[in-house]
């Protein structure tokens, strides 16, 4: 500005001596009125500078602000999710009952049914015995074993025996039950289930057969207790 000022001062001052007042006066008043013009245009240009900074700031800020906000969408705040009332469980149906008086192993195959022993036995003798099963004869002084009738002789590991001694065999996982004044243990010995139970001064030993499942452990409970040894 001081630049333009100076410049045409000077030309006014060389060329004051050739031109008339009038003249001198007049450029110098043209020079005044550019110099206004060009004030003018650089405060515009100012004014639409910090505008236009001032405009994208805005924009970046809005911008970062509705990035950074995750509870707010593109026209408007958007609604939280509606969690559907998880249904109430159903009620449990009462497990079927048997049809018979037999009931059902856990495995699904028919539970040994006891019913009253009429077959005299030896000195190991039992009220109660495994429907359908028979002691095989001839019948030991202190040993029963138990058949049906579809049985081999040879098929020792599926039959039921009764042993009396004076001492208890030792069973591995064994379950021990009090009831009518006697102590039922209930394991394992070799590898078939077996329950043993003191009366008088013997121990009655009752091996069942290899794998069964349909002896559980209340029905073999109640087939010692109905027995004694003499």
């Amino acid at each position: 500005m001081d630049e333009v000022k100076r410049l045409l001062e000077g030309f006014a001052d060389q060329a004051a001596e050739a031109l008339p007042d009038a003249d001198i006066e007049a450029d110098v008043t043209r020079g005044r009125r550019a110099l206004r013009r060009i004030k003018r245009r650089r405060r515009v240009t100012g004014v639409l500078c910090v505008a236009a900074v001032s405009a994208l700031v805005l924009a970046v800020g809005n911008q970062v602000k509705w990035w950074g906000n995750t509870s707010e969408v593109a026209g408007g705040t958007s609604e939280p999710e509606k969690t559907a009332a998880a249904s109430p469980t159903p009620a449990t149906a009462p497990a079927a009952k048997p049809s018979s008086s037999e009931t059902m192993s856990m495995f699904g195959a028919s539970v040994v049914e006891l019913v009253a022993n009429k077959q005299p036995w030896s000195t190991i003798d039992c009220n109660l015995t495994p429907r359908g099963w028979t002691a095989e004869t001839p019948i030991a002084a202190n040993r029963v074993v138990l058949s049906q009738p579809t049985m081999r002789a040879a098929d020792s590991a599926a039959k039921v025996v009764l042993q009396a001694g004076p001492q208890a065999r030792s069973l591995t996982a064994v379950r021990v039950t009090d009831g009518n004044g006697k102590t039922f243990h209930i394991g394992t010995l070799n590898g078939r289930l077996t329950g043993q139970v003191k009366l008088a001064d013997q121990w009655l030993l009752v091996e069942l057969p290899t794998g069964t499942v349909e002896w559980p452990d209340d029905v073999l409970r109640r087939f010692m207790d109905s027995c004694t040894v003499n």
